[in-house]
């Protein structure tokens, strides 16, 4: 089933259940579909749809934070409750080993050495790890990638 797709059943599901706080998630990210689709005239894949979860994931993520220092509990759950929410259609994480081997090959494919190799490292991996990795994780471990590869010159 597409992507989109899923979301608009989840969507009557949680009508249908009453849900509040399910439905508002839902269409906040339906929303955001749209008004990307909107914007750039297109109809998007869904590769394109994991790419604005993952957005949503990770600002989620900086509320939690941010949240948190300012001792706003009420907000922290609920900001909580929508990251569960939207996680759910994300692919399966990678764990830090399989992100160190994506790494890795991506480092041989692209004959990479040195820190000035970073961003385009980080294009390849971007496209092939979109929605199944936390992009800073990768990154971190790119840059000790490339250092180690170049202290070892």
């Amino acid at each position: 089933m597409i992507l989109k797709n899923r979301i608009n059943e989840d969507i009557k599901a949680a009508m249908r259940a009453r849900d509040a706080g399910r439905l508002g998630a839902l269409r906040l990210l339906l929303a955001a579909i749209q008004q990307r689709e909107i914007d750039e005239r297109i109809e998007l894949d869904d590769a394109a749809v994991i790419g604005i979860i993952d957005k949503l994931v990770k600002q989620r993520k900086e509320s939690i934070v941010q949240f948190q220092n300012a001792g706003r509990f009420d907000l922290v759950a609920k900001e909580e409750a929508e990251l569960a929410i939207l996680q759910v259609y994300l692919p399966q994480q990678l764990t830090d080993e399989e992100i160190a081997a994506e790494v890795q090959a991506a480092l041989t494919q692209t004959s990479a050495a040195g820190p000035q190799a970073m961003g385009k490292v980080m294009a390849l991996l971007k496209s092939s790890l979109a929605g199944r990795a936390d992009m800073t994780v990768v990154s971190m471990q790119v840059k000790a990638a490339l250092s180690a590869s170049a202290s070892t010159r």
